[in-house]
């Protein structure tokens, strides 16, 4: 590893040097009368930089000149998004606003729960969002997420963009290479969202409001929408501005999900004595018809106070804050295949077999029969909420004329929250009969249940469950300090040097997690005990949107009848339903220094620098076996067991090169080459998983806080034609060399045996065969084609495409990874009206483990659409429809016994969002 780091290194020293030298040998840069000086020209294009990026511009056109403009200055390689241009677009948070740029991929969920109609994270280059540092002015923002298994389960590094609207920001920059003074943590880029300030309003008085709804076609309902922002410029040296935000909006998704994966026939099982063809046959566990519905309240605002005390110092304090309140509860109505297909009762002679997989198959009804046909899982999750805030403080002294300081403390604070989740599982029609016919991944599986399905009449409790973990406050926070500084050298090529350090504590933990249970001195079990009578159904037309034949009107309970059942009948008691497998704490004091080398010169610019990353944790997680040397246990009281919690103590450190040189070809015309490290620590789940083990196999799971970080080795390569203000020709290639990479596998490790230690009095060791997250390498290599073109003066067109292919070195998928991602999109603007569709198409990606299935997501697309007219220069009506095409998402299970299986599909219908912009 020191090897390569030194070689790449030397590599980078060595290409840029050699550049340098060329340049300064040129009898023509060489001539102080023809050339100004590095340090003057460095200037003039820095400051050219900060006016592009100050400049107020209006309208599509001009925002995407504005957006060319700024990508073009930049050294490194980037891409622009304006304020502007966000308000032109069909995007309601900042992952919609960047889902159209060449290299980047939207995703709507975060874990197992499936695509949504929002887009939820962000990443880059075919690699998963975890790999993707998301920031805000430049420094770290907390997080949080409202569904619970991402909140305990599945916690990774990303950010939850439903936490951003798109109304807060002032120009995205993504960063697709990197740069010493960058902050560390996304190996595979960085997207920077840049706020507004006070001073850089050109008015006293700014004011500017939204007031609209949105209209949401599955649930049927319109919602309200409010932004507003004030900005007030006392004079040239001090400006407030405050904005806020509140957004409802409902959510239906339909669907449906094969739960528990495929279940294998045993020769000695009924059904295959009697067919002993089906012996070693695969059938679909359980399929289930999917109603989740939401409230979604999104709540916060901004405040910014900038204030100039003197010509050379500049003071910043600025605030954010964003609250997710998502109130939501799924359904999911299934038929319970393991009940009753090993026993062959019922069973037709008529089936079908493909793939190693019972595809369709007919049970009649069985009289007499005690199995249940249907299990039914119902769970509400009242006050499932996410938050982000964040404070920082900045200070920005110009010293002289060479030398520049600036500083920076803040902290910032994120959640997820499950405070209770009322969950009733039922099982249901005894003996019903049953049928299923699979069609492969594109399409959902048709299936039947006997008996009454639009009524409770024939429920079955004691064959069900009362489950649901309550009280999880999950909490991810970081205070950090940085200074800063560049001092302008005037050196030959050698312009100015970038120089800092950063020091920064960051936690994230959930430290309470309660799974109720029946309580059993109560009859639970008793289906009199349960309302009967009193109830709801699913939809009337629930399926049409995603396909397939499904028992119609199914019955549910409403969240205020789970809540009393779950009052009634289930054990809560926060000792001994305490479930320790959930908790874990992460905590990480990181610091950083780096060293950053500018050069200009005739016809070309660049950058050499060096950053140091220290990582210092404390990672806790439960075990039910004493695993690190400081450990506290066995803990009693719950009746999960004993437990011990552990903390393993790492330190880290990583040097990470960087270096990016763009030569002016012609003056609309730019290649860019940059070679770098880039670093992301691992996954909190993955570092502090619960450890279990079983003494009888030597076999278990669990976490790994061993784990290396993922250290990306990048070259990058793009060539830039700007043959029109808003006009743009651009073809890049990278490769990413992925170190340490995280994939999950079998590994033997030694343990204490605790049965065998108590059996003989002794420590006992033994070594277990354990399925964890451990370090592999892996690589992504891609090219991206990006085409703007301009059309006479009010109309244009972009089309821009993504190749990507990533896998680990032992062969196996990257996630997140499409091979195929495009964007098209057309608009219209003259002085009153503006229009633009766009499409997003990414292909099949693997998506991760949902319990112990591997899945991908299919390859799907998005059309939307956005209209605007200004009624008066200060009122504009605009109307936003997202999801035009209603896509269907589509997701498959694989597996070397029985190929390519469904997995899920879900549709989530249309939205529609009509707004009148004031601005004043």
């Amino acid at each position: 590893m020191k090897y390569s780091k030194t070689m790449l290194a030397a590599s980078i020293a060595a290409s840029l040097y050699a550049s340098a030298l060329a340049w300064a040998a040129d009898p023509v840069a060489a001539d102080p009368q023809q050339t100004p000086s590095s340090a003057d020209t460095d200037a003039s294009k820095k400051k050219s930089t900060e006016e592009l990026a100050t400049v107020v511009v209006t309208g599509i056109r001009d925002t995407e000149a504005r957006s060319l403009q700024l990508k073009q200055a930049y050294d490194s390689h980037v891409e622009v998004v304006t304020a502007e241009d966000i308000g032109k677009l069909p995007a309601k948070n900042v992952a919609d606003t960047l889902e159209r740029l060449p290299g980047v991929n939207i995703s709507s969920s975060s874990a197992s729960e499936g695509g949504f109609d929002e887009n939820d994270r962000v990443s880059l280059r075919g690699t998963n969002p975890s790999l993707t540092q998301t920031l805000i002015n430049g420094h770290t923002v907390g997080t949080g997420d409202w569904f619970v298994l991402s909140q305990v389960q599945t916690v990774g590094r990303s950010v939850s963009y439903t936490l951003l609207p798109s109304e807060i920001v002032s120009e995205v920059i993504v960063h697709k290479t990197s740069e010493a003074k960058i902050l560390e943590g996304g190996a595979a880029g960085s997207v920077d969202i840049i706020t507004r300030k006070p001073l850089q309003y050109s008015k006293d008085l700014t004011a500017s409001a939204s007031i609209g709804g949105v209209y949401s076609d599955l649930p049927g309902d319109t919602k309200p929408q409010f932004n507003g922002l004030v900005n007030w410029k006392v004079n040239d040296r001090f400006g407030v501005l405050a904005q806020v935000f509140y957004e409802e909006r409902s959510l239906e998704r339909q669907g449906q999900e094969v739960v528990g994966g495929y279940n294998k026939i045993a020769a000695t099982d009924p059904i295959a004595v009697a067919h002993p063809d089906l012996a070693g046959v695969y059938y679909p566990n359980e399929i289930g018809a999917v109603l989740f519905t939401q409230k979604r309240k999104r709540e916060g605002g901004t405040i910014d106070l900038e204030f100039k005390p003197t010509d050379n110092l500049t003071l910043d304090l600025n605030g954010f804050y964003s609250k997710l309140k998502a109130d939501n509860y799924n359904r999911n109505y299934m038929m319970w295949g393991s009940q009753f297909v090993n026993s062959g009762a019922g069973f037709g002679s008529s089936y079908t077999v493909r793939n190693n997989v019972l595809t369709s198959a007919t049970f009649a009804p069985v009289a007499g029969s005690t199995a249940p046909y249907v299990v039914y899982d119902m769970i509400s999750r009242p006050g499932a909420a996410s938050k982000s805030d964040y404070v920082t403080f900045d200070a920005d002294w110009r010293a002289s004329d060479k030398l520049t300081f600036k500083a920076q403390a803040g902290v910032t604070n994120g959640s997820g929250k499950s405070p209770t989740q009322d969950v009733m599982e039922l099982g249901a029609q005894a003996g019903a009969g049953a049928s299923w016919n699979m069609h492969g991944i594109n399409s959902p599986i048709d299936w039947t249940m006997g008996g009454d399905n639009s009524s409770p009449s024939g429920i079955l409790p004691s064959a069900g469950w009362i489950f649901g973990e309550q009280g999880i406050d999950v909490k991810d926070k970081e205070k950090w300090a940085q200074a800063d500084g560049e001092f302008a050298v005037d050196n030959g090529p050698l312009s100015t040097i970038d120089f800092g350090v950063r020091y920064a504590k960051h936690t994230r933990e959930n430290l309470f997690d309660v799974a109720q249970g029946p309580n059993w001195a109560t009859n639970w079990t008793d289906p009199a005990g349960y309302p009967t009578s009193a109830y709801s159904r699913y939809p009337g037309d629930f399926g049409s949107n995603v396909g397939g034949s499904f028992p119609g009107s199914i019955w549910f309970w409403t969240p205020a009848q789970l809540a009393a059942i779950d009052a009634k009948f289930a054990n809560r008691d926060p000792v001994a339903r305490f479930y320790f497998n959930d908790i874990y704490s992460v905590k990480e004091k990181d610091s950083a220094a780096y060293v950053q080398f500018n050069f200009v010169g005739q016809g070309w610019s660049g950058n050499l620098g060096l950053r140091y990353v220290g990582t210092d944790s404390d990672i806790s997680y439960s075990s039910t076996s004493p695993q690190e040397k400081i450990v506290r246990g066995p803990i009693t009281g719950s009746a999960f067991g004993d437990y011990y919690w552990n903390t393993a103590r790492t330190s880290k450190d990583n040097f990470l090169p960087s270096g990016n040189i763009k030569f002016d070809m012609r003056d609309d015309m730019v290649l860019r080459v940059a070679a770098s490290q880039t670093l992301t620590r691992p996954d909190y789940s993955a570092l502090a998983g619960f450890v279990s083990l079983d003494d009888l196999t030597h076999t278990g799971s669990g976490g790994n806080p061993q784990l290396k970080p993922i250290v990306s080795t990048n070259v990058d390569v793009a060539w830039e034609w700007y043959f029109a203000p808003r006009g743009l020709l651009s073809v890049g290639a990278y490769n990413m060399d992925l170190s340490n990479y995280i994939n999950f596998g079998n590994e033997t490790r030694t343990y204490k045996d605790m049965q065998a230690s108590e059996h003989q009095g002794t420590d006992v060791f033994n070594s277990y065969l354990v399925s964890v997250p451990h370090n592999v390498d892996g690589h992504v290599k891609g090219v991206e084609l990006n085409y703007i073109q301009p059309i006479g003066d009010n109309f244009g067109v972009a089309a821009n495409y993504t190749y990507a292919d990533g896998s680990t070195d032992n062969g196996g998928p990257l996630q997140g990874t499409s091979r195929n991602t495009y964007n098209l999109s057309g608009y219209f603007e003259n002085a009153q009206f503006n229009a633009r569709l766009s499409y997003t198409y990414r292909s099949t990606f693997y998506a991760g483990v949902s319990r112990t299935d591997t899945f991908y997501q299919k390859g799907s697309g998005t059309l939307n659409a956005s209209f605007g007219y200004a009624v008066t220069p200060w009122a504009t009506i605009t109307l936003d429809a997202m999801n035009l095409n209603d896509p269907k998402l589509k997701y498959y299970t694989q597996s070397a016994a029985y190929g390519n299986q469904p997995y899920a599909f879900y549709a989530n219908g249309r939205q529609y969002y009509a707004t009148l912009r004031l601005k004043f």
